[in-house]
């Protein structure tokens, strides 16, 4: 019997044109498998409501077509069901962190032939104040980016590295109070990342031990560092190395409670979102199922 798969469609992730991805389904996907229907997301949150009814719908598979936001939304509205239907991820944002790191193909032709293997592969998630996430959330410098990003007109790779060049030397790191499994941590922190994947996007490693499906979150602070260590710290990020870096503790976490002094961006996959001083966050062990190539 063939599956029923649904493409939902970011048509302005990551700044790049859609128009051929239709052509290339019909091209490419494998027919005998799968009877296909497209949409196209329209506005914020609009993904997780197709996938939502998709779900509802009864299709076997919701096939996010974008950047990681969009891979949120879609694996969002899959979490909401409850219901036993796999991602697939067709990357096309300006960092594609879940997709590289979980080998997905960033050429659109490579990625839907990977959906053709029918190989699934169960992740973890977490949870942030109750929202979901499923590659990496965080708070201070990355957080402050990704809020000032989101209102950025040029999309992309470029536009995020003038963002942080612009931002770095005016950036103040913020003081927090940690609860890790029931202990406590103060630290002054540049940024802080709770990570299920090893890297934010673009093969930057943040946790660079982090494995998606042991049930563990990677919680990486990164402290505060002079300037001139920023080249090197971006190199071990580039080089998987992080953890190397006197700059860079790791803590594995289940449950984590982050005391701020005050509110502040937050980033959910690379989402911004303004929250409350205290976070709450806990991973969730084996909770999604997402189409990857047969390497992994």
């Amino acid at each position: 019997m063939r599956k029923n798969i649904l493409f939902v469609i970011n048509p302005i992730s990551g700044g790049k044109s859609k128009e051929r991805i239709e052509q290339l389904i019909i091209d490419h996907l494998d027919h005998n498998q799968y009877d296909y229907e497209m949409a196209y997301s329209n506005a914020v949150d609009h993904a997780r409501k197709l996938s939502k009814s998709a779900v509802h719908l009864g299709f076997d598979v919701v096939v996010a077509v974008g950047g990681d936001g969009t891979v949120n939304e879609v694996a969002r509205g899959i979490m909401s069901i409850n219901a036993d239907v796999a991602l697939g991820i067709i990357p096309f944002g300006s960092g594609n962190g879940l997709a590289l790191h979980l080998g997905i193909p960033t050429n659109p032709r490579k990625a839907i032939e990977t959906l053709n293997h029918n190989k699934i592969k169960v992740i973890d998630s977490a949870i942030l104040n109750d929202v979901p996430f499923f590659n990496t959330a965080g708070v201070g410098f990355d957080a402050h980016i990704s809020a000032l990003f989101a209102n950025n007109k040029k999309r992309g790779f470029s536009g995020y590295v003038k963002s942080v060049l612009k931002e770095f030397k005016k950036y103040k790191s913020q003081e927090y109070e940690l609860t890790i499994d029931g202990e406590k941590y103060f630290r002054k922190a540049f940024m802080i990342s709770f990570a299920n994947s090893t890297q934010f996007g673009n093969n930057a490693q943040i946790a660079p031990l982090a494995d998606i499906s042991d049930g563990w979150l990677d919680v990486s602070v990164v402290k505060p560092f002079p300037a001139y260590q920023f080249p090197a710290l971006a190199w071990r990020l580039m080089s998987g190395t992080a953890h190397h870096s006197s700059y860079v503790e790791i803590i594995k976490a289940k449950e984590i409670i982050v005391q701020r002094k005050e509110n502040g961006a937050v980033h959910l996959d690379g989402e911004p979102r303004e929250l409350n001083g205290q976070l709450d966050i806990k991973i969730r062990p084996a909770s999604m199922k997402v189409l990857v190539p047969l390497t992994k």
